[in-house]
C-alpha cells in the first residue's frame, strides 16, 4: 500500500508530515510520487491566510473523481485547517468521500483513525488533547537537517492571527526529552538541528524547574561533535540579552535570527497586539548586531492591516532600510474569521495592499542585493543540503547566517562541510566554487 502527503503551511507543518509519515509506515504504508498511485491521500492543512484555505479545498475536492474511480482509497484532512471551528462540519457536508478528518492535537489518533476507515468508519475528531512527541517514530526527510519541536500552540494572541485557536496554548517539551532527540539525530549523521516553536523564546515558562530557552540552547550547544544548531521563530518582545549572549558564545548555534517584525509603525503594532514598538524593535536590532555582527536576520512583514495609513507603511519601508534583513516574507494582510482583526474598521482596498506590498518587495530587494554584492569575494563554510533541482548538476547549502549558495560538488557530499568562495550574487542566492585549504 502506498501514501501520499500534501503539505501546506510553515515548518511545524513539514515536521508534522514526517511524523504522519512515520504512522502510515508502521501500518505498511510506503511513500509514492503521486497521489493518483496511493492508496491513502493525506491533506495536512494551514489556514494562516484565506487564500492557503481556499486552495487547499480546491486541492480536496479534485480528488472527488480520483476516489469514485478507487473508492478504497482512503482521504485525509489535518491540521490548522480542520481544527478550526465549523470547518470538519463543512468538510464532511461539502466533501462526503473524505473519510478522516483529525486537528492540529489529533496526529496520535491517526492510526486508529485508518484501521477504522479501512473498515468503511469515518472518523472525525478535532478537540484539544495533549500527546507527547515520545509517541512518534518520524519518518523524516530533510537530511541533513532535523527538525526539532521544543513548544506547541500560542499565548501572544496577535489580533489578526488563527494560530492560538487552531494550535491551542504554549506546552513546552521537557528539556531532557528534547536532549534525547538530540542526541539521537546527531547520532543517525544529522548535521543540523532547527528548533521549532511558535514562539521559542517562550520556551520554558510553564515547566516547574525553571529551564528556558538560553539553557536549552546551551545544553544542546555543549552537546560533542561537528553540527549546526538554528531555530524558528522568535517573537521580538521575548527575545532576551541572554539568549543573544548565548548565540555569540557557542559557535555551534548559527548566527542566524528568525525575528518577524509585521509591521514599522508603532500604531499599528498597538492594533496587532504586538505589545513592542519601533524604538523597540530597532534597539533589539541593536543589540543583535552589537554581539553578532555578521548575524543574518529574516523577518515577517504584513502589509495592508486594518487602518494603516500610507504614513504607516512609509515607517514599514524605513525600517526595512534601517534593520537591513538578509530577506522578508512580505504578506498581504488576510481576514481570519474568529480573529479582532476581521472585524475592525477601515479594512484595506486590495488595490492599495497590492500597490504596497510590491512597493516594500522592491525595498526590501535592494536591501538584499546590498548584502548579496558584499560576500562577493569572500569565503564561507557552507554545509551540503542536495540538489538544487532548479539547476543542472547544481548542490546548494546555507552559509551560518541563512544565505543560500549554489556550487558544483558531487551528490554523495551531501552532509558534509565545505568552505565556499563566493564568486556572484543574483539577488537573494548565491554562487560559488568549493576550495580547497591550500586555496
Amino acid at each position: 500500500m502506498k501514501y501520499y502527503i500534501n503539505t501546506y503551511g510553515c515548518q511545524m507543518n513539514i515536521h508534522d508530515s514526517e511524523k504522519i509519515a512515520g504512522i502510515l509506515e508502521e501500518l505498511n504504508y510506503h511513500a509514492c510520487s503521486k497521489q493518483e498511485e496511493a492508496d491513502i491521500v493525506v491533506f495536512n492543512t494551514c489556514c494562516i491566510r484565506e487564500t492557503a484555505e481556499q486552495k487547499i479545498y480546491g486541492h480536496i475536492g479534485m480528488l472527488k473523481k480520483l476516489k469514485q474511480a478507487h473508492p478504497n482509497m482512503l482521504v485525509v484532512v489535518c491540521g490548522c485547517m480542520s481544527q478550526q471551528e465549523g470547518v470538519a462540519d463543512k468538510i464532511r457536508t461539502s466533501y462526503p468521500f473524505v473519510d478522516i478528518i483529525l486537528g492540529t492535537s489529533n496526529l496520535n489518533s491517526l492510526k486508529q483513525a485508518v484501521l477504522d476507515a479501512q473498515r468503511r468508519k469515518c472518523c472525525v475528531k478535532v478537540d484539544f488533547e495533549l500527546y507527547n512527541e515520545e509517541d512518534f517514530v518520524q519518518s523524516r526527510t530533510s537530511y541533513p537537517n532535523a527538525w526539532v519541536n521544543i513548544n506547541y500552540g500560542c499565548n501572544n494572541f496577535c489580533t489578526y492571527c488563527i494560530v492560538p485557536y487552531v494550535r491551542g496554548r504554549e506546552r513546552s517539551r521537557p528539556l531532557a526529552d528534547i536532549l534525547t532527540e538530540v542526541k539521537k539525530l546527531l547520532a543517525d549523521g544529522y548535521k543540523e538541528i532547527t528548533l521549532l516553536g511558535q514562539n521559542v523564546n517562550s520556551y520554558g515558562h510553564d515547566l516547574p524547574n525553571g529551564e528556558d530557552f538560553s539553557a536549552l540552547l546551551k545544553s544542546i550547544a555543549e552537546l560533542d561533535g561537528k553540527f549546526r544548531l538554528r531555530f524558528m521563530t522568535s517573537h521580538p518582545k521575548d527575545l532576551s540579552q541572554e539568549v543573544i549572549d548565548v548565540i555569540a558564545s557557542y559557535p555551534k548555534i548559527c548566527d542566524n535570527i528568525h525575528l518577524p517584525v509585521q509591521s514599522g509603525s508603532t500604531e499599528i503594532l498597538r492594533r496587532m497586539n504586538r505589545r513592542y514598538t519601533r524604538e523597540d524593535y530597532l534597539s533589539l536590532i541593536c543589540k543583535i548586531r552589537t554581539k553578532l555582527p555578521n548575524v543574518g536576520i529574516t523577518t515577517d512583514i504584513m502589509v495592508g492591516f486594518p487602518g494603516e495609513t500610507e504614513q504607516d507603511f512609509e515607517d514599514t519601508l524605513d525600517l526595512v532600510q534601517k534593520a537591513r534583513y538578509s530577506s522578508a516574507f512580505c504578506f498581504i494582510y488576510s481576514r481570519r474569521k474568529g480573529t479582532p482583526a476581521y472585524s475592525m474598521e477601515n479594512q484595506i482596498p486590495y488595490e492599495v495592499k497590492r500597490e504596497r506590498i510590491t512597493r516594500l518587495l522592491a525595498c526590501q530587494n535592494d536591501v538584499t542585493k546590498q548584502i548579496s554584492a558584499e560576500m562577493i569575494g569572500k569565503q564561507f563554510e557552507v554545509l551540503v543540503e542536495g540538489a538544487n533541482n532548479h539547476y543542472k548538476n547544481t548542490m546548494c547549502g546555507r552559509t551560518e547566517s541563512g544565505r543560500l549558495v549554489n556550487f558544483k560538488c558531487d551528490e554523495q557530499m551531501t552532509g558534509q562541510f565545505v568552505t565556499v568562495l563566493i564568486e556572484q550574487a543574483k539577488s537573494a542566492t548565491l554562487w560559488g566554487k568549493i576550495v580547497t585549504e591550500e586555496e
